[in-house]
């Protein structure tokens, strides 16, 4: 992690912007050459209803769990401003961020975006707790109910999975769902996405962990239930292999710019993906981020040279 090579990916990726002028104006761009080229966002369709979200959505894990400086909150309106006007409206939180759900609030608040798709989970043991966690997301968020709320890491989720369930019939939450990460509990997901009526499931994917194709990302697509992907960059561990390395010819012809589009794309052109949630503390990688949800996908074939281009890396 200490090397220089890992110093300059981590910086080319994450060059502070400092100036509200500037965080101003470049809330307001769009990455140039991507959308230029086309005006159709890449969407997917929740597979419980038909209704379609944007293939790129928005995580918060880490880069939304601030302090209260006044710079850092601005960074993070021009961060979702830069989200909404390229077309994105699924967030994603949940209240193990530390203050990410109050930040979020604040910054809607500020924006009051046209379109949001508000994703959050309870992390909590107990009937009772459970609920008291979900109410106070809510008021955090300021909505007056969540699209879908999710059982973050599967913690205690045969008595969450209950309230989840009675919310949705009474139309206290729209989506139900599960979450993991980081490759675990997958038998126990399996199960649940087997047996219990979800709409959602939420798990790590990208180029480097490939286990969900086996046996998760099949069935999700087998039993229509929406995948969210979390982790696209594997925690940022995937840029120090891209260090002065060119991006392969195709990314041309997918109009790809840069390697986290590279990586996006790899995601969401499979069949079984609804969205991948890639997370930010920096405008220009949001715009990197969602310009990700345009243009061409690659096919099975193209998916295959993509791996092919990225293993001598490794």
């Amino acid at each position: 992690m200490a090397t220089s090579d890992y110093k300059a990916i981590k910086i080319a990726r994450r060059r502070f912007l400092k100036g509200l002028g500037l965080l101003s104006i470049l809330a307001a761009m769009r990455p140039v050459n991507i959308w230029a080229k086309n005006t159709a966002i890449i969407t997917r369709r929740i597979p419980v209803s038909g209704e379609k979200i944007p293939a790129i959505g928005m995580g918060s894990w880490l880069t939304f769990g601030i302090g209260n400086e006044p710079e850092k909150l601005a960074t993070r309106v021009a961060i979702l401003r830069s989200f909404f006007a390229g077309g994105g409206y699924l967030i994603d939180s949940s209240p193990m961020y530390g203050n990410a759900e109050k930040v979020i609030g604040e910054c809607l608040a500020t924006i009051q975006p046209f379109s949001l798709f508000a994703a959050t989970k309870v992390w909590t043991s107990g009937w009772q707790q459970g609920i008291r966690q979900m109410e106070t997301s809510r008021r955090l968020w300021g909505l007056p109910r969540f699209d879908l709320l999710q059982i973050h890491n599967l913690l205690d989720w045969k008595v969450h999975i209950e309230t989840l369930k009675a919310w949705k019939q009474e139309g206290k939450v729209r989506y139900i769902g599960v979450t993991t990460s980081h490759g675990r509990r997958h038998d126990e997901l399996e199960m649940i996405m087997r047996t219990q009526p979800i709409d959602f499931v939420q798990f790590t994917y990208n180029i480097l962990d490939r286990e969900a194709e086996a046996r998760l990302l099949p069935l999700a697509k087998d039993k229509g239930i929406a995948v969210i992907v979390n982790r696209p960059f594997q925690g940022g561990e995937l840029f120090p292999y891209t260090v002065r390395k060119n991006l392969p010819g195709m990314a041309s012809e997918l109009q790809i710019e840069n390697w986290a589009q590279f990586f996006l794309k790899y995601i969401i052109s499979h069949p079984a993906v609804t969205c991948a949630i890639p997370a930010t503390s920096q405008v220009q990688h949001m715009q990197e981020n969602i310009a990700a949800c345009y243009g061409p996908l690659p096919d099975k074939a193209m998916r295959a040279e993509m791996q092919k281009a990225f293993k001598p890396f490794l």
